[in-house]
């Protein structure tokens, strides 16, 4: 990559002006969930006349990124528009790491996201996103003594997706892995997008962005991971789910969504 990563990830680390619509929360038990597949397997699932898929070399051959990012939202509210509003509630976002290019920008593209609250049915409505309602459950057990988690447990059921996470915190900071030629390149693909994009309910193509300072990620081993949407995708085996690329934990970061969505078509 001839992109000069600690460049850009300074630029998206600044911080933008809020809008009125601008929603703001904290991200709490945010795990990201990376696994190396064959591009081409995404590319029956991803537009290719608006996206590139990139691939890196992880010792398996080329290979492309998606990742499953379970989290804990807390207080999201909107500052400007309702900040006496404030809601908390779990969520997992579906996604794969592309190049948009129109903008040659590393960007994600959202399979679609799993919420444990009624909210999910405002944001389906409104902006016809692919969010889909899951019932939640969760042991989340963060030591701030030992600077790591004591447990980290998911599991969450939609018809959508269902899902088992349990992970183990090896509370080691990450470092570079297999497919990328340094941290900096590998924190603004994996952890540092900020521009997501998605196919609406009604088919049309749609985006928004976020804002979030660097964050500070430990790794962390599976324990048991399933995802029935990539079964269903035809992406992962149950086999391949249990053995991912990588796992990072980040306790807790602020975001910032620069909403309403917008149409791409």
């Amino acid at each position: 990559m001839t992109l000069d990563c600690r460049g850009e990830l300074n630029a998206r680390l600044r911080r933008r002006p809020r809008s009125w619509m601008t929603a703001t929360t904290t991200l709490r038990h945010f795990a990201l969930i990376n696994y190396a597949v064959p591009a081409e397997l995404l590319r029956r699932h991803i537009p290719a006349d608006r996206f590139d898929i990139p691939e890196f070399d992880t010792g398996a051959g080329p290979r492309a990124f998606l990742s499953v990012v379970p989290f804990l939202d807390v207080d999201f509210t909107f500052p400007r528009l309702a900040p006496f509003h404030r809601s908390t509630f779990y969520q997992t976002n579906h996604r794969a790491y592309v190049i948009d290019r129109a903008t040659g920008q590393h960007a994600v593209w959202f399979f679609g996201t799993n919420l444990g609250s009624p909210v999910v049915y405002a944001p389906r409505l409104l902006w016809r996103l692919p969010w889909h309602f899951a019932r939640y459950s969760a042991d989340c057990r963060w030591s701030p003594e030992r600077r790591l988690y004591d447990r980290y447990r998911y599991h969450f059921d939609s018809p959508w997706c269902r899902a088992e996470i349990e992970l183990e915190d090896a509370g080691r900071p990450i470092a570079k892995l297999p497919g990328f030629s340094s941290l900096d390149e590998m924190k603004l693909i994996l952890t540092h997008p900020i521009a997501g994009f998605f196919r609406r309910l009604d088919g049309v193509l749609g985006t928004y962005g976020v804002w979030h300072p660097e964050m500070a990620m430990t790794t962390a081993a599976p324990r048991k991971l399933y995802f029935s949407l990539y079964e269903d995708l035809g992406l992962l085996s149950r086999q391949e789910m249990s053995a991912p690329h990588s796992v990072f934990l980040c306790p807790e970061v602020e975001f910032e969504i620069d909403l309403p969505p917008r149409r791409l078509e």
